[in-house]
């Protein structure tokens, strides 16, 4: 049986689908969100018991070498802020007894490396705020040193040729960089046994649903409204997708919900000032968590000492749907991921560039702009020069893009006065810092936005619109321009006091 990624294998004759991670059971997947942990020991070192806790941590945690080469300092778009990417896989120790996998409702895994959660923790670099970025495991991606995959393959990719564990790290590390932009400072893992572990000691944890779930492959039965979940039940609620309308999707937004809970279980002082409870906590961390040789607990505790529940908020990369691919002539459903979008996604998350919101607009006369079509509109960069023209822009000569959701005002270093011009007569647009553009350029997306004419120049009583600016005004209303939902990037509180979710 392989344990190569599900994408590198045909589908078998007996079954339309073959069993994810080379097993027959669970073909759904585990998630094993590793926030738990990191949570925990920030808040665990930051309070009265940080000596002894990081003590007995450090002599339990395992280390390994994760981080390699980092992008030149010029590309790091977020500055002094913190990145961790906390990976969680359904790998079961190879000493987990069958008493504590029947626990888990699983069975062996056969030594499967892929890994089916991925969760970038974005620290502030005044600690005071944090957000989860969710990168769903079947994004299709390119690999380095590989090529097209999916997200959850590329772990395995890095074991192989003897590069284990740390080889694996660096491979899935080096993947999310190039698809994000973000540096990732640090890293940490834990496993399926290891996740149940630190939730069962940690105790109950509070969720609410607006509708009852039951699911009968992750084991889920929980009623509409409030409940209190133990450790196996907190489990199959992070797990679940059957039943979701949106599968993979709305199973982060359990894990993103139920770890914002969790971080307001964590610092509550029922659980902070009970010695006893705190070093079973610590000692299921130390025994379950595998972390990158660089990561210092007690740094990352006094940058985390001011973090509040309410101030954690959760997020999912952009996307523009789940299609299904052909890799070597063989069926695989995937996420498709707006990688034109991401930048500014990500921008939306760090902030703009103190470069850009110090500058004052310049003449448009002066400045040099070029539309790029990524709305799957005909026409539409053509009728955007035309506007910007009319502005009194330079305009080049329109180009295309790959499809995008987001309309924006991409410009390179040194450009920011020229690029606000821009975005001043495109309501909407995002401007965005880019390495990718020698010039400011205009990407317009499926949002619909686009330059507006100047008050002047729009007549009393508009004319009859011309063919292709009627097909230019219905564009955003149409289904396919509303294709990619809104909700797999909006930014979530789910760590408010009585929040529930579908």
């Amino acid at each position: 049986m392989t344990n190569a990624p599900e994408e590198t294998r045909p589908r078998r004759a007996d079954r339309a689908v073959p069993p994810r991670h080379g097993r027959r059971k669970r073909h759904w997947g585990i998630v094993l969100p590793a926030v738990a942990g990191v949570l925990t020991m920030a808040v665990l070192l930051s309070g009265g018991y940080a000596a002894y806790a990081y003590n007995r941590l450090a002599s339990s945690v395992t280390k390994v070498d994760a981080i390699g080469s980092a992008p030149a300092a010029e590309d790091d778009v977020d500055g002094r802020a913190m990145n961790i990417l906390l990976v969680g896989d359904d790998h079961r120790p190879d000493n987990a007894t069958p008493e504590q996998l029947a626990e888990l409702s699983t069975e062996s895994d056969g030594g499967a490396t892929n890994t089916d959660t991925m969760i970038v923790l974005h620290i502030a670099a005044d600690g005071r705020s944090a957000t989860m970025i969710s990168f769903p495991r079947d994004s299709y991606v390119d690999i380095p040193g590989v090529g097209k995959g999916k997200l959850n393959s590329a772990f395995h990719y890095g074991t192989l040729d003897g590069g284990g564990d740390s080889g694996g790290a660096k491979k899935l590390i080096a993947t999310i960089q190039d698809l994000s932009g973000l540096t990732i400072d640090h890293y940490v893992r834990v496993s399926l046994l290891g996740f149940y572990e630190i939730v069962k000691q940690l105790g109950p944890v509070n969720v609410c649903l607006n509708q009852a779930a039951k699911d009968s492959y992750s084991g889920v039965d929980l009623p509409a409204g409030v409940s209190e979940l133990d450790a196996k039940q907190a489990l199959s609620f992070v797990r679940q997708r059957h039943g979701l309308p949106n599968g993979d999707l709305d199973r982060q937004v359990r894990q993103q919900y139920f770890l914002s809970q969790e971080a307001r279980k964590i610092l509550s002082a029922g659980t902070l000032l009970n010695p006893v409870k705190t070093t079973k906590i610590i000692d299921a961390i130390g025994d379950s968590v595998e972390t990158d040789q660089g990561l210092d607990l007690l740094s990352l505790a006094r940058q985390m000492s001011n973090l509040r529940p309410s101030n954690i908020k959760s997020a999912t990369i952009p996307i523009l749907g789940t299609p299904t691919v052909y890799p070597n002539g063989y069926a695989l459903s995937v996420v498709e991921v707006d990688t034109v979008g991401m930048p500014a996604f990500v921008q939306g998350l760090v902030g703009e560039a103190p470069a850009y919101t110090e500058a004052k607009a310049a003449d448009p006369a002066s400045v040099s702009v070029t539309v790029s079509n990524g709305s799957g509109v005909t026409g539409a960069a053509a009728a955007a020069s035309e506007v910007l023209t009319a502005r009194g822009f330079q305009v080049a000569t329109p180009g295309s893009s790959d499809t995008t959701a987001t309309t924006m005002v991409q410009y390179p270093v040194g450009q920011e006065a020229q690029a606000k011009a821009v975005a001043a007569v495109v309501p909407g647009a995002v401007p965005v810092q880019s390495t990718t553009v020698q010039g400011v350029t205009l990407v317009l997306g499926t949002d619909g936005k686009t330059p507006t004419a100047s008050a002047a120049a729009q007549p009393e009583a508009p004319a009859q619109p011309s063919e292709q600016a009627s097909e230019e005004a219905e564009a955003p209303q149409s289904s396919e321009a509303a294709e990619p939902s809104p909700s797999s990037t909006a930014v979530h509180e789910y760590g408010q006091e009585g929040v529930c979710i579908n």
